[in-house]
Protein backbone atom coordinates (compact mmCIF):
# COMPACT_ATOMS: atom_id res chain seq x y z
CA UNK A 1 0.00 0.00 0.00
CA UNK A 2 1.07 3.76 -1.12
CA UNK A 3 0.76 6.04 2.10
CA UNK A 4 1.24 9.43 2.54
CA UNK A 5 2.46 11.09 5.89
CA UNK A 6 2.81 14.79 6.48
CA UNK A 7 5.19 15.42 8.84
CA UNK A 8 7.22 12.62 8.55
CA UNK A 9 10.12 14.57 9.66
CA UNK A 10 8.87 15.13 13.36
CA UNK A 11 9.57 13.29 16.37
CA UNK A 12 5.64 10.93 15.99
CA UNK A 13 6.41 12.10 11.94
CA UNK A 14 9.33 9.94 12.20
CA UNK A 15 8.16 7.21 13.94
CA UNK A 16 4.96 6.71 11.86
CA UNK A 17 7.04 6.35 8.73
CA UNK A 18 9.77 3.85 10.21
CA UNK A 19 6.47 1.64 11.69
CA UNK A 20 4.96 2.06 8.30
CA UNK A 21 8.30 0.80 5.68
CA UNK A 22 8.49 -2.08 8.23
CA UNK A 23 4.93 -3.28 7.81
CA UNK A 24 6.16 -3.21 4.20
CA UNK A 25 3.89 0.13 3.11
CA UNK A 26 5.80 2.19 0.72
CA UNK A 27 5.75 5.72 2.35
CA UNK A 28 6.20 8.69 1.17
CA UNK A 29 6.24 12.34 3.15
CA UNK A 30 5.68 15.70 3.07
CA UNK A 31 7.61 18.01 5.09
CA UNK A 32 8.55 21.47 4.97
CA UNK A 33 11.91 20.59 5.37
CA UNK A 34 14.83 17.21 4.03
CA UNK A 35 15.68 14.58 6.44
CA UNK A 36 18.56 12.26 6.29
CA UNK A 37 16.95 10.14 8.63
CA UNK A 38 13.74 9.40 6.61
CA UNK A 39 16.39 8.97 3.45
CA UNK A 40 17.97 5.89 4.95
CA UNK A 41 14.59 4.16 5.98
CA UNK A 42 13.79 4.48 2.26
CA UNK A 43 11.05 6.95 2.88
CA UNK A 44 10.29 9.27 -0.04
CA UNK A 45 10.28 12.97 0.71
CA UNK A 46 8.42 15.92 -1.10
CA UNK A 47 9.07 18.94 0.38
CA UNK A 48 6.56 21.90 0.26
CA UNK A 49 3.97 24.05 2.77
CA UNK A 50 0.80 22.26 3.82
CA UNK A 51 -1.04 25.90 3.01
CA UNK A 52 -0.14 25.33 -0.64
CA UNK A 53 -2.99 23.42 -1.86
CA UNK A 54 -1.25 22.49 -5.18
CA UNK A 55 2.05 20.94 -3.59
CA UNK A 56 -0.45 18.97 -1.01
CA UNK A 57 -3.05 17.34 -3.85
CA UNK A 58 0.63 16.38 -6.04
CA UNK A 59 2.16 14.62 -2.96
CA UNK A 60 -0.98 12.67 -2.47
CA UNK A 61 -1.20 11.42 -6.22
CA UNK A 62 -0.78 7.82 -5.93
CA UNK A 63 -1.61 7.16 -2.39
CA UNK A 64 -4.44 5.10 -0.93
CA UNK A 65 -4.21 6.07 2.55
CA UNK A 66 -3.07 8.99 4.32
CA UNK A 67 -1.61 9.81 8.00
CA UNK A 68 -1.83 13.74 8.65
CA UNK A 69 0.44 14.28 11.39
CA UNK A 70 2.30 17.96 10.24
CA UNK A 71 1.30 20.63 12.32
CA UNK A 72 2.42 24.19 13.93
CA UNK A 73 2.83 23.27 17.32
CA UNK A 74 3.73 25.21 20.11
CA UNK A 75 2.20 27.84 23.22
CA UNK A 76 3.16 30.81 21.34
CA UNK A 77 2.84 32.71 17.64
CA UNK A 78 0.80 34.61 15.19
CA UNK A 79 -2.60 33.05 15.13
CA UNK A 80 -2.93 33.45 11.27
CA UNK A 81 0.52 31.52 11.27
CA UNK A 82 -1.64 28.55 13.34
CA UNK A 83 -4.53 28.83 11.04
CA UNK A 84 -2.20 28.30 8.27
CA UNK A 85 -0.53 25.67 8.62
CA UNK A 86 -3.82 23.84 11.51
CA UNK A 87 -7.23 24.62 9.58
CA UNK A 88 -5.91 25.30 5.57
CA UNK A 89 -3.30 22.66 5.36
CA UNK A 90 -5.94 19.73 6.99
CA UNK A 91 -8.32 21.15 4.44
CA UNK A 92 -5.76 20.84 1.39
CA UNK A 93 -5.28 17.10 2.51
CA UNK A 94 -8.88 16.61 2.26
CA UNK A 95 -9.04 18.26 -0.64
CA UNK A 96 -6.32 15.68 -1.24
CA UNK A 97 -8.24 12.59 -0.35
CA UNK A 98 -11.08 13.70 -2.75
CA UNK A 99 -9.01 14.36 -5.87
CA UNK A 100 -7.48 11.38 -5.59
CA UNK A 101 -10.15 8.86 -4.86
CA UNK A 102 -8.41 8.07 -1.38
CA UNK A 103 -10.24 6.50 1.24
CA UNK A 104 -8.35 6.27 4.60
CA UNK A 105 -7.52 9.49 6.55
CA UNK A 106 -5.76 8.89 10.10
CA UNK A 107 -5.52 12.18 11.78
CA UNK A 108 -3.05 13.28 14.36
CA UNK A 109 -5.06 15.54 16.69
CA UNK A 110 -4.45 17.03 20.53
CA UNK A 111 -6.16 16.58 23.92
CA UNK A 112 -5.74 20.76 23.86
CA UNK A 113 -9.01 20.40 21.50
CA UNK A 114 -10.74 20.08 25.07
CA UNK A 115 -9.07 22.62 27.20
CA UNK A 116 -11.35 24.78 29.55
CA UNK A 117 -9.19 26.87 32.01
CA UNK A 118 -8.41 24.93 35.39
CA UNK A 119 -11.53 22.52 34.44
CA UNK A 120 -9.95 19.00 35.55
CA UNK A 121 -10.43 15.97 33.62
CA UNK A 122 -10.41 12.54 35.13
CA UNK A 123 -11.09 9.59 33.02
CA UNK A 124 -13.02 10.73 30.35
CA UNK A 125 -13.62 9.58 27.06
CA UNK A 126 -13.86 11.95 23.92
CA UNK A 127 -17.56 11.57 23.65
CA UNK A 128 -17.86 12.61 27.14
CA UNK A 129 -15.44 15.56 27.36
CA UNK A 130 -16.74 18.39 25.47
CA UNK A 131 -14.42 20.69 23.11
CA UNK A 132 -12.73 23.82 25.00
CA UNK A 133 -14.40 27.33 24.71
CA UNK A 134 -12.18 30.53 24.60
CA UNK A 135 -9.24 28.41 24.01
CA UNK A 136 -6.39 31.11 24.47
CA UNK A 137 -3.56 29.41 22.51
CA UNK A 138 -3.69 29.18 18.52
CA UNK A 139 -2.25 25.99 18.66
CA UNK A 140 -5.75 24.46 20.28
CA UNK A 141 -7.91 26.66 18.78
CA UNK A 142 -7.06 26.01 15.76
CA UNK A 143 -6.13 22.51 15.60
CA UNK A 144 -9.47 22.27 17.17
CA UNK A 145 -10.97 23.34 13.90
CA UNK A 146 -9.10 20.89 12.26
CA UNK A 147 -10.44 18.14 13.76
CA UNK A 148 -13.87 19.35 13.75
CA UNK A 149 -13.76 19.59 9.19
CA UNK A 150 -11.81 15.92 9.65
CA UNK A 151 -14.20 14.03 11.74
CA UNK A 152 -16.57 15.89 9.50
CA UNK A 153 -15.55 14.85 6.15
CA UNK A 154 -16.07 10.92 7.53
CA UNK A 155 -18.54 10.14 4.55
CA UNK A 156 -19.47 6.83 2.34
CA UNK A 157 -16.47 7.45 0.25
CA UNK A 158 -14.02 8.55 2.66
CA UNK A 159 -13.13 7.21 6.51
CA UNK A 160 -11.49 9.22 9.08
CA UNK A 161 -10.34 9.16 12.65
CA UNK A 162 -8.65 11.68 15.00
CA UNK A 163 -6.38 10.75 17.55
CA UNK A 164 -5.31 12.71 20.19
CA UNK A 165 -2.50 11.72 22.00
CA UNK A 166 -1.39 13.23 25.43
CA UNK A 167 2.01 14.70 26.32
CA UNK A 168 4.31 12.51 23.76
CA UNK A 169 7.66 11.72 25.24
CA UNK A 170 10.49 9.55 24.42
CA UNK A 171 14.23 8.57 22.82
CA UNK A 172 14.19 10.85 19.86
CA UNK A 173 12.23 14.06 21.16
CA UNK A 174 13.95 16.82 19.91
CA UNK A 175 11.29 19.23 21.91
CA UNK A 176 9.54 18.65 25.36
CA UNK A 177 12.27 17.18 26.99
CA UNK A 178 15.77 18.70 25.81
CA UNK A 179 13.44 22.00 26.88
CA UNK A 180 12.76 21.00 30.08
CA UNK A 181 16.22 19.58 31.13
CA UNK A 182 17.90 23.11 29.94
CA UNK A 183 15.86 24.96 32.15
CA UNK A 184 16.34 22.42 34.81
CA UNK A 185 19.99 22.71 34.48
CA UNK A 186 19.91 26.67 34.40
CA UNK A 187 17.85 26.76 37.61
CA UNK A 188 14.96 28.39 35.69
CA UNK A 189 12.56 25.56 35.80
CA UNK A 190 9.37 25.55 38.17
CA UNK A 191 6.48 23.60 39.12
CA UNK A 192 2.70 25.40 38.40
CA UNK A 193 0.33 24.47 41.52
CA UNK A 194 0.82 22.38 44.00
CA UNK A 195 2.17 19.53 41.59
CA UNK A 196 -0.27 16.74 42.77
CA UNK A 197 -2.38 17.31 39.47
CA UNK A 198 -2.75 14.03 37.82
CA UNK A 199 -1.91 13.71 33.82
CA UNK A 200 -1.70 11.50 31.01
CA UNK A 201 1.41 11.34 28.84
CA UNK A 202 2.24 8.83 26.08
CA UNK A 203 5.97 7.22 25.38
CA UNK A 204 6.49 7.80 21.62
CA UNK A 205 6.15 3.80 20.56
CA UNK A 206 2.36 3.84 21.85
CA UNK A 207 1.37 6.94 20.44
CA UNK A 208 2.58 5.21 17.03
CA UNK A 209 1.02 1.94 17.41
CA UNK A 210 -2.27 3.55 18.40
CA UNK A 211 -1.87 5.03 15.24
CA UNK A 212 -1.41 1.65 13.41
CA UNK A 213 -3.95 0.33 15.43
CA UNK A 214 -6.65 3.01 13.96
CA UNK A 215 -5.56 2.66 10.55
CA UNK A 216 -5.99 -1.42 10.05
CA UNK A 217 -9.76 -1.06 11.58
CA UNK A 218 -10.51 1.94 10.04
CA UNK A 219 -12.89 1.73 7.13
CA UNK A 220 -16.05 3.25 5.64
CA UNK A 221 -18.72 2.78 8.49
CA UNK A 222 -16.10 0.96 10.60
CA UNK A 223 -16.77 1.71 14.44
CA UNK A 224 -13.62 4.11 14.38
CA UNK A 225 -14.92 5.98 11.45
CA UNK A 226 -15.73 10.08 12.30
CA UNK A 227 -15.08 9.83 16.23
CA UNK A 228 -11.89 10.90 17.91
CA UNK A 229 -10.06 9.36 20.81
CA UNK A 230 -7.90 10.11 23.48
CA UNK A 231 -4.57 8.02 23.70
CA UNK A 232 -2.14 7.79 26.38
CA UNK A 233 0.05 5.29 28.54
CA UNK A 234 -2.74 4.85 30.37
CA UNK A 235 -0.96 5.58 33.59
CA UNK A 236 -1.39 8.67 34.86
CA UNK A 237 1.29 10.16 37.09
CA UNK A 238 1.64 13.43 39.70
CA UNK A 239 2.87 16.24 37.24
CA UNK A 240 5.69 16.88 39.50
CA UNK A 241 6.47 13.06 39.69
CA UNK A 242 6.71 12.87 36.03
CA UNK A 243 8.32 15.88 35.17
CA UNK A 244 10.92 14.47 37.83
CA UNK A 245 11.09 10.97 36.35
CA UNK A 246 11.65 12.75 33.05
CA UNK A 247 14.53 14.45 34.46
CA UNK A 248 15.89 11.83 36.40
CA UNK A 249 16.38 9.16 33.34
CA UNK A 250 17.95 12.50 31.21
CA UNK A 251 20.53 12.58 34.25
CA UNK A 252 19.31 16.21 35.20
CA UNK A 253 18.22 17.53 37.93
CA UNK A 254 14.88 17.60 40.11
CA UNK A 255 12.84 20.64 40.34
CA UNK A 256 10.96 21.16 43.24
CA UNK A 257 10.30 24.49 43.49
CA UNK A 258 6.07 25.67 42.95
CA UNK A 259 4.84 28.57 41.90
CA UNK A 260 0.80 29.52 42.39
CA UNK A 261 -1.09 29.26 39.43
CA UNK A 262 -2.37 32.53 39.87
CA UNK A 263 1.04 34.12 39.67
CA UNK A 264 2.19 31.74 36.85
CA UNK A 265 -1.01 33.23 35.02
CA UNK A 266 -0.61 36.68 35.70
CA UNK A 267 2.50 36.44 34.56
CA UNK A 268 1.90 34.64 31.25
CA UNK A 269 -0.58 37.36 30.52
CA UNK A 270 2.20 40.07 31.33
CA UNK A 271 4.28 38.29 29.19
CA UNK A 272 1.94 37.34 26.36
CA UNK A 273 1.36 41.41 25.89
CA UNK A 274 5.23 42.49 26.30
CA UNK A 275 6.22 40.09 23.53
CA UNK A 276 4.57 41.64 20.66
CA UNK A 277 5.49 45.05 22.06
CA UNK A 278 8.81 44.67 22.34
CA UNK A 279 9.21 42.41 19.44
CA UNK A 280 10.71 39.53 21.09
CA UNK A 281 11.99 36.12 19.73
CA UNK A 282 10.69 32.91 20.11
CA UNK A 283 8.35 31.84 22.97
CA UNK A 284 7.67 33.20 26.18
CA UNK A 285 8.51 31.24 29.40
CA UNK A 286 5.25 31.20 30.56
CA UNK A 287 1.68 31.78 28.57
CA UNK A 288 -2.09 31.89 30.18
CA UNK A 289 -2.53 28.82 28.80
CA UNK A 290 0.35 26.64 29.42
CA UNK A 291 -0.16 28.42 32.97
CA UNK A 292 -3.60 26.41 32.57
CA UNK A 293 -1.97 23.06 31.52
CA UNK A 294 0.73 22.74 33.64
CA UNK A 295 -1.15 22.89 36.84
CA UNK A 296 -4.77 20.87 35.88
CA UNK A 297 -5.33 17.46 36.47
CA UNK A 298 -6.01 15.57 32.69
CA UNK A 299 -6.19 12.08 32.59
CA UNK A 300 -8.21 10.38 30.09
CA UNK A 301 -10.14 6.64 29.55
CA UNK A 302 -8.44 4.07 26.73
CA UNK A 303 -11.89 2.19 26.96
CA UNK A 304 -13.07 3.71 23.37
CA UNK A 305 -9.99 3.13 21.64
CA UNK A 306 -9.26 -0.37 22.97
CA UNK A 307 -12.84 -0.95 21.91
CA UNK A 308 -13.00 0.09 18.73
CA UNK A 309 -9.62 -0.77 17.28
CA UNK A 310 -7.45 -2.75 19.83
CA UNK A 311 -5.79 -0.13 21.30
CA UNK A 312 -3.48 -1.47 24.67
CA UNK A 313 0.07 0.60 25.11
CA UNK A 314 2.48 -1.83 24.59
CA UNK A 315 5.47 0.03 26.43
CA UNK A 316 4.57 1.06 30.13
CA UNK A 317 6.10 4.43 31.64
CA UNK A 318 8.74 2.65 33.50
CA UNK A 319 10.26 0.57 30.34
CA UNK A 320 9.84 4.13 28.63
CA UNK A 321 12.06 6.02 31.12
CA UNK A 322 14.72 3.68 31.19
CA UNK A 323 14.90 3.65 27.42
CA UNK A 324 15.30 7.76 27.41
CA UNK A 325 17.84 6.73 30.15
CA UNK A 326 20.05 4.94 27.77
CA UNK A 327 19.65 6.61 24.66
CA UNK A 328 20.71 10.10 26.69
CA UNK A 329 23.60 8.11 28.45
CA UNK A 330 24.90 7.22 25.17
CA UNK A 331 24.38 10.66 23.36
CA UNK A 332 26.15 11.91 26.04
Amino acid sequence: MNILVTGGGGFLGRKLCEGLAARGHQVRSFNRGRYPALDAMGVEQLQGDLADRRAVIAAAEGSTAIFHNAAKAGAWGDYDDYHHANVMGTGNVLAACREHGIDRLVYTSTPSVTHRATHPVEGGTADEVPYGEDLKAPYAATKQIAEKIVLAANDDTLATVALRPRLIWGPGDNQLLPRIVERARAGRLALVGDGRNLVDSTYIDNAAQAHFDAFDHLAIGSACAGRAYFISNGEPRPMEDLINALLRAAGAPEVHRHIPLRVAYAAGAAAEKLWPLLKLKGEPPMTRFLAEQLATTHWYSMAPAQRDFGYVPRVSMDEGLRRVAKAWRMAG
